[in-house]
């Protein structure tokens, strides 16, 4: 018998690596001798270079960015199999700010666009950026700024860093962008589908999390739009509204109209650097999770993502999951064939955070005592 275990991280209490061994070692109580095949799984935000340099033997590269308000801090990206592997929030992240310190109008992706460029100076042109978890509403302008670009106002003076700033910006001038950048192949993992702009759009969904109120959400959509004019203008073509342009402070839209980059599902893109359906190969059933599911889960989430690679090869999809809530159901349709929560008992969020660990190797045990019943009933 062969598991494969393709589980997304728990937020606030396990890595998704940490998820799996745990879920194995329940699992072995039932079915000792089986072969188990861990794979480390995210979706492209806070978490996917450490999930995919721990879990395939990467590397880790330490290099100084600048965060999101210009400082200096120690950020990373990860080599795996021969490629970067970088996510924006190592740099431009809203975990690197105190709460008193958001401000998408001036904050900037600068750092991302340095992290970007040591992986192009280190050698590597296959480099997959995740855009999960950022503090800023740029548009990834100073990303642009930090591989070259010029981004001037209308005296021909260089924008300063921020979302506020874009309202400002004239023309692009691309006469000193690096080198390295133009044989470059950038993959974007990203968890959402919105527009740049609009009532679903960076500023108006993201914003607020950031410190926007509405009236700096009105101001910085306003900026995001001129922004996209004049950018668009000097692409010469229309990219607002690709899906996923508007993620990360419209990071996605930036990445497109500066690095010809493509934007792919996050799950996707990390079920691609894992080889899954490699490592899929003969299994017999596999195991995924995340902290909770509900009718949101379809939206791209790694339950989904694993459950649509699995469900051509035929083979069952378990979800153990912290918590199942309103509408889980809607993720039979999409090849999930059963969910086993974690939760034991009714207990608080706090006792359930405390108890993961153990509670988790309780619910793949029971999970996989039911299917031992189910393998008894079949004759197996």
């Amino acid at each position: 018998m062969k598991i494969v275990i393709a589980s997304d991280s728990y937020k606030g209490s396990n890595t998704s690596l940490k998820v799996a061994s745990l879920i194995e070692e329940g699992a072995r109580a039932v079915f000792p001798e089986a072969e188990y095949v861990k794979i480390p799984i995210a979706d492209g935000g806070e978490g996917t270079v450490d999930a995919l340099v721990s879990g395939l033997d990467g590397t880790l590269v330490t290099v100084p960015a600048e965060d999101a308000l210009g400082r200096t801090v120690d950020a990373f990206y990860g080599i795996v199999g021969g490629k970067a592997v970088l996510e924006m929030a190592a740099a431009s992240g809203l975990p690197l700010l105190a709460e008193n310190e958001k401000n998408p109008r001036i904050a900037s992706t600068y750092g991302t666009g340095q992290l970007l460029a040591a992986a192009l100076e280190a050698g590597y042109r296959d480099i997959t950026l995740g855009v999960g978890g950022s503090a800023t509403n740029d548009g990834g302008a100073g990303m642009a700024q930090a591989l070259g670009y010029a981004l001037k106002d209308a005296s021909g003076s260089e924008l300063p860093r921020g979302g506020a700033a874009l309202e400002d910006i004239a023309s692009v001038d691309d006469a000193n962008v690096h080198p390295m950048l133009k044989d470059a192949a950038i993959h974007v993992a990203c968890d959402v589908d919105n527009p740049l702009l609009g009532e679903n759009g960076a500023s108006a969904i993201y914003g607020p999390q950031k410190g926007a109120d509405p009236a700096m959400v009105a101001e910085l959509d306003a900026a995001l739009e001129h922004f996209a004019d004049v950018v668009e203008s000097w692409k010469g073509r229309e990219m607002r509204n690709v899906p996923g342009t508007g993620a990360a402070g419209g990071l996605g839209f930036g990445l497109i109209a500066f690095c010809d980059a493509v934007i792919k599902s996050g799950i996707d893109t990390i079920l691609d650097l894992t080889e899954f359906e490699t490592k899929l190969k003969d299994a017999d059933l596999v195991i995924t999770g995340e902290g909770k599911i509900d009718g949101q889960s379809i939206r791209g989430k790694v339950p989904i993502g694993v459950a649509a690679r699995s469900r051509p090869a035929q083979v069952p999809v378990l979800a153990v999951v912290g918590d199942i809530g309103a509408g889980a159901s809607a993720v039979y349709e999409y090849g999930i064939d059963s969910i086993m929560s974690t939760v034991d008992r009714a207990m608080p969020l706090e006792e359930a955070i405390s108890r993961s660990r153990e509670c988790l190797v309780d619910a793949a045990e029971r999970a996989c005592r039911m299917i031992r019943i189910g393998m008894t009933i079949a004759g197996e």
